[in-house]
Order: structure tokens, then sequence, then C-alpha cells
């Protein structure tokens, strides 16, 4: 079986399997009407709207599925938009790349981010760090390579010649991580493992392996603790065997060609939430401490490993990697 059946095959059963999930446990679209799931209608640009737009147009990169991403940032948004006196429209694309294109093409203001796009990125998709949540204390996170619970999988090598899922091509915990452990190994997912699949957000990932339709994935740490936490029934099946060092949290970003005055309320929005009760009780749902300033040193971790990655490709391009 070559390289592209294999995902393919995999792909269709935990795009059947998960879809049945979410969709018999969420409500109607209708519900979230300010929400654009379609990429046929073009977000309006910067200069459509001039300088003083009373709309501010912001994406949330699919680190979690869309409904999901709805019912954990909307009170967010909707705080964000009322301290404003602009009205929020969220705007949501399947992909990472999607948003950076949004970005590239001065369509969107604002986004949370995945880290590996930013550090990889910032420049290319012209974005500014304005704030990142503090989360347990730390403004880290981890990739969590995860098992089902019954299974006998205790490392990352018991997971050759198995089925794996990544999250989104371009995302740090869920794919960059573990390419570079298996490029540590002198390995390539394509060779590794029997079969692999995108699931394009961690939550779907995190299912796929609780209902053991793949045999592990590498998961956003945050994204895991908060369904250990909120929804237990995500995770309670699933066992961690491995943590990846520590990279800074995924950010809140703006476009770089959104007005400087605009940038400077929106962060001092996020930075300052913490002390008003509402904004307090928001971020307590999404088990946010607090946001504060980013560091780009929190960063360069992300930029190494890609490096790393790419130099083992070339390696093996080269015909000097292992074979």
């Amino acid at each position: 079986m070559n390289i592209m059946h294999k995902q393919h095959s995999i792909t269709i059963h935990i795009v059947i399997a998960i879809s049945f999930f979410i969709f018999s446990a969420c409500s109607t679209d209708s519900e979230y009407k300010q929400v654009d799931f379609s990429k046929t209608v073009p977000a309006p640009s910067l200069t459509d709207q001039g300088t003083d737009h009373s709309s501010l147009r912001v994406a949330i990169a699919a680190m979690i599925s869309p409904k999901e991403t709805i019912s954990k940032y909307e009170s967010l948004m909707d705080y964000i938009g009322k301290k404003m006196g602009y009205q929020i429209l969220l705007i949501q694309r399947k992909t990472y790349g999607e948003i950076n294109e949004l970005f590239q093409k001065q369509q969107i203001d604002l986004a949370l981010i995945c880290s590996g796009p930013y550090a990889n990125g910032k420049d290319i998709f012209q974005v500014e760090a304005l704030a990142v949540p503090l989360i347990r204390g730390e403004p880290y996170y981890q990739s969590y390579l995860i098992v089902n619970k019954k299974s006998s999988n205790k490392t990352l090598e018991d997971l050759r010649g198995k089925t794996f899922a990544f999250t989104d091509p371009d995302s740090n915990t869920g794919t960059l991580v573990p390419n570079y452990w298996l490029a540590m190994k002198g390995e390539t997912p394509q060779l590794f493992f029997k079969e692999t699949t995108y699931t394009y957000s961690h939550d779907n990932s995190i299912i796929a392996v609780a209902r053991s339709l793949v045999d592990g994935a590498a998961v956003d740490s945050h994204i895991w603790e908060y369904y250990h936490k909120k929804n237990p029934e995500y995770t309670a099946n699933t066992r961690i065997i491995k943590k990846s060092i520590p990279f800074g949290s995924p950010p809140f970003v703006s476009s770089s060609s959104l007005p400087l005055i605009l940038k400077n309320k929106i962060k001092d929005i996020l930075l300052n939430m913490h002390l008003d009760p509402e904004g307090k009780q928001i971020q307590d749902s999404l088990f946010v401490d607090k946001f504060v300033p980013p560091q780009e040193s929190w960063y360069q971790p992300i930029t190494k490993l890609k490096q790393e990655v790419e130099r083992y490709k070339k390696k093996r391009a080269n015909g000097t990697g292992k074979s």
C-alpha cells in the first residue's frame, strides 16, 4: 500500500466516526449566525473598511473543532467587542494555512493562532503578538504523545508500524514535534508508522485515540488538560506517554496593518481582563490565569525544532540520513 493510500484509508474512517460524535453532541449552526464557515465568501480587506471601521474580523485557528471553538471562545470575543465598542466578526477556516493566508491578504484583524505558524512565519504572515495566556501559572505549553488507556504502548518506539494522527500540517505540538522526535531517531512518519492522518484539530485527535481509531497522536497540552477538567470523557480513555519541552503558548496576534491605536487598546483589554470581574469569569471558564505580554524567546525552541527537521530532510535527500 503506498503512502497516499495509507493516509486516505485511515482518514475516511476517522472523519466518519468523529463527525458522528461531534455533530450528534452539538446544537445546530443557526445559534451562531456571526460565524463565517464559507471558504467562498471572502472577508473584506482593511482598505475596503477604512481605518475607522466599526467591526473587527477575528479568526481562531482550528486548534479545536469549529463548534468547540465557538463554545470555548465566543464569550472572550464578545468581551473584547463590548470593551472596544466594535462588532466582532468571528471567521473560521479549516487549516492554519488558510488563517495565515487571510492575514497576508489583510482580510482579518486579529487571531488566536498556533505557536508554530507564529514562530516560523510571523514576518511572512505580517502578524504581531499582543498577548499570551498564562495557564497553570506559566506562559508555556507542551506536546503530549497520547495512546489509548487500554493499550500496551508505553513509548514512541512502541508505535512503530502502527497508526498515528497528526493535527494540522503547520501545527507545532500536533505535527512538528512528533516529526522532530522521529527525525532524532533517524526516521520519517511515512516509514515509521503503518498509516497516518490529519484530524485538523486537537480534540479530534484526542477522540480518535480514545475510540481506538488510531494508536497514537500528538496533541496540545493545554487542550488535553482543558478537556481533562471540563469534559473528561474526551480524555479518560487516553494516556500520556511522552511530553515535549515547553514552548511559548499560542499567542493572540494582530495584523501588522491594524492601526496602532487599536492594537494598543486590544492589548490593554487583554492584559487587564483579570482585574475585571466579568473578564476574570471568562478567563476562569477557559482555565486562563491571565494574559501577559509575549516574549520572543519563548518561541525560539520551535524555530530550532523546525530547523532540525529540515536539516534531517536534506540529509535524507542527499542520501546521508538513515535509510
